[in-house]
């Protein structure tokens, strides 16, 4: 696993709402974050589809996270693992946080990111209570965060006040079809 620096800014999340995963990655600009998830798939078949990702993102100098143990994620050759809760591990170390007790958890295992979520509604969790910006600059408190959870590229401007170091999505990024 390859540690990078400075780690990127935008994120895609797979799953299956993508729809063409590969189109996704493509279309993101260069030097961009994945969190591969697609938790959906049989292991074989999401390993599979993992390794077409994993050759798209080097071509893009993207940054490909695991969202699987640490040592999955090694195996798999990803640059590191996505949790609900904090790890340590040899790679980038990201972690899922939606309230404070969490983002204290991921601050004491000195997590490279943490990806704070819902910041607002979003079809990922339906009827789940958004954060909003103040909870969300007060769940960062500092730490590297990434906003996740109906954003876009205009939402994220929108919270260059609180310090917030990126973005992620999964509609946002989703390919169009012409």
């Amino acid at each position: 696993m390859r540690r990078r620096h400075p780690l990127p800014k935008i994120w895609l999340m797979t799953d299956s709402r993508i729809g063409d995963v590969l189109a996704a990655v493509r279309g993101l600009p260069r030097g961009s974050g994945i969190i591969f998830r697609h938790y959906e798939l049989p292991t074989t078949a999401r390993r599979a589809l993992f390794r077409q990702v994993h050759r798209l993102a080097r071509k893009y100098r993207h940054t490909l996270i695991l969202g699987d143990t640490p040592m999955t994620a090694r195996a798999w050759g990803a640059d590191g693992a996505h949790c609900r809760s904090p790890h340590r591990s040899q790679g980038l170390r990201t972690v899922a946080v939606h309230n404070a007790r969490e983002a204290a958890r991921a601050r004491a295992v000195k997590a490279d990111l943490i990806f704070v979520s819902p910041v607002f509604a979003t079809r990922s969790h339906p009827g789940a209570k958004a954060l909003g910006r103040v909870r969300l600059g007060l769940i960062a408190g500092g730490q590297r965060a990434i906003a996740l959870g109906g954003m876009t590229a205009k939402r994220a401007r929108g919270l260059s006040a609180l310090n917030i170091y990126g973005w992620a999505g999964i509609d946002a990024f989703k390919p169009t079809r012409p």
